[in-house]
């Protein structure tokens, strides 16, 4: 892997919208921590020059049609994008024309924040590997629910689920860092 300092670099903020307040599920997060370090990450990669990209999830269920209203950044995220795409999967590439744009900005490293740690934060994080992004993934810029396994009963906390995606990720399809350490290695020329 080259030096990430040395690659033009993208934020993707994932599906943190006022959708996920209509859920069942939001009132089992724990988004305090995770909207603090979302902010942080944010505003250096602002600061450096780093364009921030908003990506949107629209399906069936009610509070994520579009017609729903509810497909915008939630009220704290500063709404200004650089770019801004709508998914119709769990990644942020399939049919969103992310790609084409990342790659005309000529981006070699992205940067994932959002929410749902395990399912469409991890899924770009799988795919932006597989066609030649450098990717760094940053846990604590991300936010997950409890789940409970449906054959063995057992639930296991978003603590758990985030470990769990930071091992299959790690080495394999994404650099696992912290705020502190994606900020301290962004290109001094974004």
């Amino acid at each position: 892997m080259s030096s990430v300092s040395s690659l033009k670099t993208a934020l993707l903020v994932i599906d943190v919208q006022e959708s996920f307040l209509h859920t069942p599920y939001w009132q089992y997060g724990n988004p305090a921590p995770f909207q603090a370090a979302l902010l942080r990450l944010q505003a250096g990669c602002r600061a450096a020059g780093v364009p921030v990209v908003h990506i949107f999830h629209v399906d069936d269920d009610l509070p994520f049609r579009e017609s729903s209203g509810l497909v915008r950044p939630m009220s704290w995220l500063p709404a200004q994008a650089d770019a801004s795409f709508c998914k119709h999967t769990h990644n942020a590439f399939t049919d969103t024309g992310l790609d084409l744009w990342l790659r005309r900005q000529g981006v070699g490293r992205i940067i994932v924040s959002g929410i749902r740690t395990e399912q469409c934060c991890e899924t770009t994080t799988r795919v932006g590997a597989d066609i030649g992004y450098a990717v760094d993934f940053v846990s604590e810029a991300t936010l997950t629910f409890p789940m409970t396994h449906q054959a063995s009963g057992r639930t296991f906390s978003a603590e758990d689920i985030t470990l769990r995606t930071e091992l299959v990720l790690q080495g394999r399809f994404a650099r696992i860092v912290d705020v502190d350490t994606c900020l301290a290695e962004l290109p001094s020329t974004a």
